[in-house]
């Protein structure tokens, strides 16, 4: 995922001077705020209780005090499962280096660092997440767009309006009513396979968040019900209030007052158009410009309903969308999402809701505050709203009376100075940089999906990762490290951990693909024991007993420590050079797809993770199609997103192959 570019080779310094005791000192207070951030956390979960008693059916919160806490594996799980992980990367002489390092390591200091973050577990409500949402995120100083934000798309083959104000007015109300059940705690409590229920401490953040840039550290900003949104179109920016008369304004009141935005003709004011340029460039540089230019006057005021609004909507003047006959269609659509045109989508914000001129649309997420299933199961639901309760008339329009008696809304006023606007410029020019750099593929994958799969017994996740390793070694011809997202959310405020997919099993297989004198029954064989071994690492993973984020903390710890370790600075600096993540699916359960097999997303995706490398995000939709989300870097002369695409398919092919199924369609 996104998440793995922030993790490599983070670093941050401890400044407090004096004696080993002095520095325990440290990381015993960053440990005690961890707990205090848990109990503040408790008191506003233990009032949500009085809800739920009062209750007859389970609600969102429902199971949240039951939910036990993530453990931390001991040192020698987790530097074992270390080194069988590497094994497959390295050669006798540097895997045998490798061993010295960290079996000295797991001597000293790992012992002492161990007994810091068991304190840490016993104390906060989970040893890794807050520490994961700072380190991992917030400290870091680099662009977020591209780098961390991630994007999800629109339906694939349906667009239920082309009447852009009337797609945007039904999407926002549904938005709304999400929000209010979300508040009321009413949605559904998440459970893993339908059974164990899941954390849900990732949904109180969705809306009315923004990530506020610092010189050191960005913070999260979460408020209360806020009752506007902010819009841009046309490098104009407009406040609109979502309230009238106690209620939320109806569909057919937003599709007015978003028209309304559209056929207004003032030009933009001086600075205003690239704005948004700032929260895609470099931090430090948005942060010093923030409290320069915006901390008073007609700037403030303007900057606070942008910061304090429930979410941020553009009304894209482009048209997008998946176009059977054009391959690049998926292409140009998913950029457009993840990065736009680096200054109309407001990159700080929990989320960026786009509304293109065609009635397409889809997200752009900031991912700081919650991870991509979080989004998903919102996507899921305004999706299903939109289509199947909201509905739209026969000319396009939003169902419902029309009020032309609300109050427009307002323009939002800048006094941006010239020196301001230079900045503004220079963090455009960079991000347009990383954004021109990008090298997207949309795949779209129907020869056979999921019924295939489990007509071979096969995890369909495994038999995806064993693709993408097949497809990796003939597109570079080597491995390589590989990054593949899980959560952990079984476990009090769980968030991922780290599947290595790259295994010893998994590189046998491949080899034995590429050998002409293997026979099939032995590559079957091989891709059995490969896909075992991986389903096993996802179970590990799931249920705490994974290597990275244990390896992450010990790390985290060390540095509050002032010890220097050369085994976590390596494993921490290890590019993770293909990075995937599936994206999950019919969460809620509200669109029969069986009975409506248009009506399927079209998942989403991140930027490339190294420079060298790819990211690859990928969704299983229904029974018969899978789509891939392909980034890399046109700088890199390694990597071409369109070539690895064409290998995933060819992958995908062969080893259904191994099993002597046919391909129809179920």
């Amino acid at each position: 995922m996104a998440e793995a570019h922030q993790a490599v080779g983070f670093q941050f310094t401890v400044t407090p001077e004096g004696i080993d005791l002095h520095l325990s000192r440290e990381v015993l207070k960053h440990i005690y705020l961890s707990g205090v951030t848990s109990w503040r956390k408790r008191v506003i979960r233990f009032k949500r209780l009085v809800k739920i008693f009062s209750g007859r059916r389970p609600l969102l919160y429902s199971f949240q005090a039951s939910l036990p806490r993530l453990p931390v594996p001991s040192v020698d799980d987790t530097i074992r499962r270390y080194l069988e992980s590497v094994r497959p990367l390295l050669d006798d002489e540097q895997y045998k280096q490798m061993e010295i390092v960290a079996n000295e390591f797991k001597k000293d200091p790992a012992p002492k660092l161990q007994k810091y973050l068991v304190l840490k577990s016993w104390w906060s409500t989970n040893y890794v997440s807050d520490w994961w949402e700072e380190y991992i995120y917030l400290r870091s100083r680099g662009p977020i767009m591209v780098n961390s934000n991630f994007y999800t798309m629109d339906l694939l083959y349906v667009t239920p309006t082309h009447r852009q104000a009337a797609r945007a007015g039904n999407v926002v109300h549904a938005m709304l009513q999400y929000r209010r059940k979300l508040e009321r705690g009413e949605h559904t409590p998440l459970r893993a396979l339908g059974i164990v229920p899941m954390c849900s401490f990732q949904m109180e953040r969705m809306f009315n968040t923004t990530r506020i840039p610092g010189i050191e550290t960005d913070f999260i900003q979460h408020l209360k019900d806020r009752k506007h949104l902010v819009v841009y179109h046309r490098g104009r920016l407009f406040k609109l209030w979502l309230y009238y008369g106690g209620r939320h304004l109806t569909p057919s009141e937003l599709e007015v007052q978003f028209q309304r935005i559209i056929n207004d003709p003032t030009e933009p004011q001086p600075g205003e158009k690239m704005l948004a340029a700032l929260t895609a460039g470099e931090r430090v540089t948005w942060a010093r410009a923030r409290l320069k230019y915006f901390s008073q006057g007609t700037n403030k005021v303007s900057l606070d309903a942008i910061e304090t609004a429930a979410f941020f909507l553009t009304l894209d003047d482009e048209s997008h969308g998946y176009d059977p006959e054009n391959i690049k269609s998926l292409d140009v659509y998913a950029k457009s999402l993840l990065h736009g045109k680096c200054y109309d989508r407001w990159f700080d914000k929990s989320f960026s809701l786009v509304i293109y001129k065609n009635g397409k649309m889809g997200l752009n997420a900031e991912h700081s505050w919650a991870d991509s299933p979080i989004v998903g199961h919102m996507w899921e639901y305004v999706l299903a709203t939109d289509c199947f309760q909201l509905g739209y008339t026969e000319e396009g329009h939003c169902n419902g009376d029309l009020n032309k008696n609300l109050p427009p809304p307002t323009k939002l006023q800048w006094d941006i100075p010239p020196e301001c606007q230079t900045v503004i410029g220079k963090s455009y020019a960079l991000a347009k940089e990383i954004a021109d750099d990008v090298d997207f593929h949309g795949c779209l994958f129907d020869d056979f999906g999921k019924g295939l799969i489990k007509r071979c017994r096969m995890s369909p996740d495994a038999f995806i990762q064993l693709a993408l390793q097949l497809a990796h070694f003939r597109d570079k011809g080597e491995f390589c490290l590989t990054y593949e997202s899980s959560m952990t959310r079984m476990f009090k405020e769980g968030r991922t951990e780290t599947v290595r997919s790259c295994t010893w099993e998994s590189t046998a297989f491949v080899r034995a693909m590429e050998d002409k004198e293997e026979t099939n029954e032995t590559r079957l064989e091989l891709f059995r024991k490969a896909a075992e071994k991986h389903q096993n690492m996802y179970r590990l993973a799931m249920t705490g007993s994974g290597i990275d984020r244990h390896l992450f903390c010990l790390y985290i710890v060390s540095k509050y420590l002032g010890i220097d370790s050369p085994f976590l600075k390596q494993v921490l600096s290890e590019p993770w050079r293909l990075s995937t993540s599936q994206t999950p699916q019919q969460q809620l359960n509200l669109i029969d797809i069986q009975k409506f097999p248009k009506y399927v997303g079209a998942g989403g995706g991140f930027g490339p993770v190294a420079d060298d490398g790819y990211g690859v995000s990928y969704i299983i939709i229904g029974e018969n199609l899978i789509t891939f989300h392909i980034s890399s870097k046109f700088s890199s002369p390694e990597t071409d997103s369109y070539r690895f695409g064409q290998n995933i398919r060819k992958a995908m092919m062969d080893i259904q192959a191994l099993f002597d199924i046919k391909t129809k369609k179920l």
